[in-house]
């Protein structure tokens, strides 16, 4: 457990850099609500804040007033037994607060968490505390990726600004790395932080595999493309095959075909597609299809965790073969905050590593991050593996 003084910095950086991504928008840019997966941008700042006033100022700082009483309708996410809430196709509805008031409301539960911080704060809010940081952590990741999926509909293809890395080049030779069949201990034990879900440490047993130092590239996918990958049935789950006929997928997300070129849409504008860059915006359908394709698999979750100090991770959210599951005697939080993570076991896919999207001090090779199989507006690619 970092200390109050750390966290207290780590909190207000935490703060502004929520801020900072959202700089470049226009007002318009922040209610937008295209599809159920992308939350408008003023409603992430706005709920980030209402999780310190739930969870740490309401209850904990003496005499606070709430900054306005029905925020807890509109901000409330997924905590059913915290109360009613906005339903998430309906964030892109709401025209009010007004962005204005959503910074208001910012600066008001920050000033007050300062307060909380120098006067107030016991040894036993601060993993509550720590929890807010890394939450609102992962608000900025799927900030930024909203951010994207909004203004890559835009048929303007408006620019955002420069995301160092989001064409991210794969260099060197594609090798594969050898790991012998045994025994291999899983998850988060150290003194800094994790979620709940990476824990607890266990052991699992592995048969040999080999699984590749580098990410599948966009011109390997143009390969895949060419060859009739996405029209050839065989390759495909009957559920992705539904979704690829029912969606016309044929291409990752962002990409289109000009005059027989390849292009893209990045936060930096419309570019032509570099075939040595790591591929992005897949589903775990498509994945699956494209290791098919090469007579190879994705790895497991506890593969990938294994191996992952013998390649380089960290530019996109590697879709592993694993269902999102609890741990050997996992034991979900008592009270809301065990909402955060153990109703979500079912149904979903596990990915690994981290993305040019994930903020700073957030990634560690025990987290795991889950979506449901067709989902690609998160910076997520694949590596391959295969059984010895």
């Amino acid at each position: 457990m970092s200390s109050s003084h750390d966290l207290l910095n780590l909190f207000l950086d935490t703060r502004a850099a929520s801020e900072n991504i959202c700089a470049p928008l226009q007002t318009e840019d922040y209610v937008v609500q295209p599809i159920v997966d992308v939350s408008p941008p003023k409603w992430h700042l706005g709920h980030t804040t209402w999780f310190f006033e739930e969870f740490l100022l309401s209850p904990h700082l003496p005499m606070y007033q709430r900054f306005n009483a029905q925020y807890g309708y509109v901000f409330n996410s997924y905590y059913e037994s915290v109360g009613a809430r906005v339903v998430r196709t309906d964030r892109g509805n709401l025209s009010r607060p007004s962005v204005e008031d959503v910074y208001a409301y910012r600066a008001y539960v920050t000033k007050h968490m300062e307060l909380l911080f120098t006067s107030f704060l016991t040894d036993d809010l601060l993993p509550v505390l720590e929890i807010g940081i890394h939450h609102e952590k992962q608000h900025q990741e799927l900030l930024l990726s909203d951010i994207k999926y909004i203004l890559g509909n835009n048929p303007l293809q408006p620019v955002y600004g420069t995301l160092k890395n989001e064409v991210f080049i794969e260099k060197g030779e594609r090798n594969y790395y050898d790991m012998p069949a045994g025994i291999y201990e899983m998850g988060h034990d150290e003194e800094s932080f994790c979620y709940d879900n990476e824990q607890p440490k266990h052991r699992v047993f592995l048969e040999a595999y080999s699984i590749s130092n580098k990410l599948v590239t966009s011109g390997e996918w143009i390969e895949f493309i060419e060859a009739g990958g996405y029209s050839n049935v065989l390759l495909w789950h009957t559920e992705g095959w539904d979704w690829v006929q029912k969606n016309n997928i044929t291409a990752p997300l962002y990409w289109y075909n000009n005059s027989n070129s390849w292009q893209q849409y990045t936060l930096n504008g419309a570019c032509d597609v570099n075939p040595d860059a790591a591929i992005t915006h897949i589903s775990y359908y498509e994945a699956f299809a494209y290791a098919q394709w090469r007579g190879l698999r994705l790895p497991t979750e506890f593969e990938w965790e294994a191996a992952n100090k013998q390649f380089d991770w960290g530019k996109r959210w590697e879709w592993t073969e694993s269902a999102y599951l609890p741990y050997p005697n996992y034991q979900k939080p008592d009270g809301a905050l065990g909402e955060y993570n153990g109703k979500f076991m079912v149904n979903q896919k596990v990915l690994r590593g981290s993305s040019v999207a994930t903020p700073a001090n957030h990634a560690r090779a025990t987290y795991r991050n889950f979506f449901h199989a067709p989902l690609r507006w998160q910076f997520t690619g694949l590596r391959l593996a295969k059984s010895l």
